[in-house]
């Protein structure tokens, strides 16, 4: 099904413009999840790039792009094109959501004070981070390309994400580790906590590849 919606994209100059803009909006909040997580887990201040947290209203300026694109286009051609452009429209609100979080994020970093650390949890907490990183790369690249088989392999590569994040949230909030600080629990929370949500709106994207669009968000079904 994407594969025919990558070449009514491709085939119409403005669906092709509305298409490319989406991968503008995953480099930019791909961008501005790696400066929250430089500034708050590898730097003991809270020097932060602050233009960064501008690019969230770049994201929000692209968003209005796309939704005008696509209507303009679907009001030209019809109702023909409808699955694709509401795919796309699909899509493009789970990159604005990505953005969101990475807003947060950068707001973290800029009131954390110092480095945090992740206690007793920071061997999974790498381990969620450099999942995130390679799951934008990665979701990136299958949508660009419309790749069902990478689509279909990173789903199941990062199965276990949210679940991770969750057991950090409640073992922080019945207290198990008593050395970690009240700023830095709440910290950790809401760090967690976001990269669980960008997490699964990554998901989102993914499975727009290899589900119709009624199924955008959900798994795929076994065959």
């Amino acid at each position: 099904m994407f594969k025919k919606w990558l070449a009514i994209f491709k085939k119409d100059t403005l669906m092709d413009r509305a298409y490319q803009r989406s991968f503008d909006m995953l480099a930019i909040t791909l961008a501005m999840c790696m400066e929250a997580k430089v500034s708050l887990r590898q730097r003991e201040d809270s020097e932060i790039d602050l233009s960064m947290k501008d690019k969230d209203k770049e994201v929000n300026k692209y968003e209005r792009e796309v939704r005008r694109m696509v209507f303009n286009h679907l009001a030209v051609q019809g109702t023909a094109d409808l699955p694709s452009g509401l795919a796309l429209i699909s899509i493009i609100i789970d990159i604005e959501r990505l953005g969101d979080y990475a807003k947060n994020m950068l707001e973290l970093a800029f009131d954390h004070p110092g480095k945090l650390h992740g206690g007793k949890f920071e061997e999974e907490l790498v381990r969620i981070e450099i999942a995130a990183e390679d799951s934008f790369v990665q979701t990136k690249k299958c949508f660009e390309e419309g790749d069902a088989d990478l689509a279909l392999e990173l789903l199941d590569r990062y199965a276990w994400v949210n679940d991770m994040c969750d057991e950090i949230v409640k073992t922080v909030v019945k207290e198990k580790d008593s050395n970690i600080q009240p700023n830095d629990a709440a910290a950790l929370v809401l760090y967690v906590r976001w990269l669980k949500r960008i997490n699964s709106h990554l998901r989102n994207i993914t499975t727009s590849v290899v589900n119709p669009f009624d199924r955008i968000g959900f798994q795929p079904k076994k065959k």
